[in-house]
């Protein structure tokens, strides 16, 4: 090929045509991926308050905040990580032609982790330590 010429269809280096709608279904995959890192950021971030700020604002006992902290932490890499292996997940999905459900255990793993979080943090909201 010379210079400025565009691959054909029967060259192997031309790009594999993609429609519309798969790319904007990857485009979407793509922007979910983010919410889920944006999830477990805010719940990084929510740890740093929790169990640093909420502590040394109020001079209350550290400890119960701390733990509950680092439990938001945990959950904010478990979201990152496990966005990677759904967004894989999804992206096979949409190659194939088909739909990538989410695992049912992990979802109900992280729902309940959150919920424990959260009501653990409302007891130290309500207790007086």
């Amino acid at each position: 090929m010379g210079a400025g010429s565009r691959p054909t269809a029967s060259d192997d280096t031309a790009p594999t045509p993609v429609d519309s709608a798969t790319s904007r279904t990857h485009l979407a995959n793509e922007r979910t991926y983010l919410a889920w890192w944006r999830t477990g950021i805010v719940a990084i971030a929510t740890s740093v308050g929790v169990g640093r700020l909420v502590p040394s604002l109020t001079h209350k006992t550290r400890l119960p905040f701390a733990i509950v902290g680092a439990g938001f932490a945990l959950l904010g890499v478990a979201l990152i990580v496990y966005s990677l292996f759904r967004a894989r997940d999804v992206h096979d999905a949409i190659d194939r032609g088909t739909y990538a459900r989410p695992s049912d255990e992990v979802l109900v793993g992280l729902t309940l982790v959150g919920a424990l979080l959260g009501l653990s943090l409302l007891v130290l909201v309500l207790v007086d330590i």
